[in-house]
């Protein structure tokens, strides 16, 4: 979902604030300057153009455990668009949790968040549970308890997700091979429409859409974005899952000439209807901010 510039807003004073408590590296560092550029950029221009990825940052806790030893934990944390109105997202870790230590630590952490702060700032909140409460997970005995580390993976969460990229124009023979091979290759299905705009749909694991994007951006581009992306978290997220939300079977090219045009404009009332039949329509508007017919 895209950040209203309030959503922005708040991101940014919350972001200063914690550079403010914490000035030091190794207390509190932004490990993607890039989204936090980008993030500005929006919010003090007003400009239409959208944030590309979260800002992501450390945020190292240091607590005491009973026998007196100090010991660090780290939370790798990011702010999805839609932040506050969505929960940050936010892993512990610490070299003394074992596995499953570490899976229920992350999982009443979510939980303590969830039921306290919805909608509103809460990166404070969250390292002070972390600080007052990680160091009891590290003598949790799980072993014994029903939660064995079989149970453990069982319930991590898998997160399907749908990218809609924008770009400015796809032409190239060679970028449209690289966007057919490389969703193949990380069994990511949608489709792509070259042309003039340009737009690619992948949908799959959220680290495959991930890295596609990754790779994707890496290309030389006059202008390429994220429209819109959709995240579904799946409870055991087996195979058949992730099958069952997809909305595309295989990634195609998907060529809408626009007849006596110089078959480079694409005809967007057949994109519309295209969409429409996928259960899709809502995207056009996004992309092109218009209601189709």
């Amino acid at each position: 979902e895209m950040a209203s510039q309030e959503e922005a807003e708040i991101q940014i004073s919350e972001l200063d604030l914690l550079s403010s408590m914490f000035p030091y590296e190794e207390e509190f560092a932004v490990t993607d300057q890039l989204a936090l550029a980008e993030l500005k950029h929006y919010v003090e221009n007003e400009s239409a153009e959208v944030p590309s990825s979260k800002v992501q940052f450390i945020l190292n806790v240091k607590t005491e455990v009973p026998n007196a030893s100090m010991v660090e934990f780290s939370m790798a944390c990011a702010l999805p668009f839609k932040y506050p109105t969505v929960l940050p997202e936010i892993t512990v870790r610490s070299s003394l949790l074992s596995r499953s230590q570490q899976i229920l630590l992350n999982s009443d952490l979510k939980t303590y968040l969830m039921q306290n702060f919805s909608g509103e700032p809460c990166m404070l909140s969250a390292r002070e549970w972390v600080k007052d409460h990680a160091a009891a997970y590290i003598d949790k005995d799980l072993s014994s308890s029903s939660m064995t580390a079989s149970d453990a993976t069982q319930s991590e969460v898998t997160t399907f997700t749908r990218l809609w990229i924008y770009s400015h124009h796809i032409y190239n023979k060679q970028k449209r091979k690289n966007i057919i091979d490389w969703a193949k290759e990380l069994s990511l299905s949608g489709f792509c429409m070259p042309g003039k705009p340009g737009v690619v749909c992948v949908e799959g694991l959220q680290s495959s859409c991930e890295e596609f994007w990754s790779r994707i951006r890496r290309l030389t581009w006059k202008r390429i974005l994220i429209r819109h992306r959709e995240d579904v978290s799946l409870e055991g997220g087996g195979h058949a899952e992730i099958q069952k939300q997809r909305k595309f079977p295989t990634l195609e090219e998907k060529c809408f000439d626009a007849h006596g045009a110089r078959g480079n404009h694409m005809d967007l009332g057949q994109l519309y209807h295209f969409l429409e039949e996928k259960g899709c329509a809502d995207i056009f508007q996004m992309y092109f901010g218009v209601e189709g017919h």
